[in-house]
């Protein structure tokens, strides 16, 4: 599986590292299919005990069973594969909810799942030095329409369509950490009749 390198640009935009063990009372992993393999490597470099503090939550693609497998076998204290990444953030908060301070978190994956990953962090007081990220898989983003508010996953094109109000947005680097999202803002607002070729930029 592959690595996508992101290039710095403006100040909001995230930055991800590589995912490596911290010193702390309990861990807990959030993967998807893309960052799986970020889960084991950490795992299997570990120490003997580390698994014992271990709280996996894991989004394989639909139909996908060897990864869960190779999970599963890592021998987490807690390990629940989930249908979607709404789901295994959700539960993300339910368990966070109840750890104790000097909790790590280490996210893997695509933007989506790490940036409402991170969300929740915060949303359940996570200090932000706790929160560990490494980007795997593509780089669709996360946009929300600045204009209908409507949040618009997976998006790989430059400019792409709202669903809702049927706008052309230009999708921006400007990342909102309390949204977990890019902002997309109408790319033909003075001349609704000028045409914009749309490419596909986030692969």
């Amino acid at each position: 599986m592959s690595e996508n390198l992101i290039e710095e640009s403006i100040i909001s935009r995230p930055t991800y590292g590589t995912l490596a063990i911290a010193p702390g009372l309990a861990h807990y992993f959030v993967a998807d299919a893309s960052g799986a393999e970020c889960v084991i490597r950490v795992a299997q470099a570990a120490p003997k005990d580390f698994m014992e503090k271990v709280h996996i939550l894991y989004v394989p693609t639909p139909g996908e069973s060897a990864l869960i497998t190779a999970l599963y076998a890592l021998g987490a204290k807690r390990f629940e594969h989930m249908v979607s990444i709404d789901d295994a953030v959700a539960k993300l908060g339910q368990w966070l909810s109840e750890a104790k301070m000097g909790s790590q978190l280490y996210l893997a994956g695509t933007e989506g799942l790490i940036g409402k990953g991170v969300a929740m962090a915060e949303q359940c007081g996570l200090d932000h030095t706790a929160v560990h990220c490494e980007h795997r898989g593509s780089l669709a983003r996360r946009v929300q329409c600045v204009h209908c508010k409507t949040m618009i996953e997976d998006v790989t094109t430059q400019p792409t369509k709202c669903p809702s109000c049927d706008l052309l947005l230009l999708v921006r680097d400007h990342y909102s950490r309390r949204l977990a999202a890019f902002q997309g803002v109408c790319i033909n607002a003075e001349d609704p009749s000028e045409q914009v070729e749309i490419k596909e930029v986030f692969k």
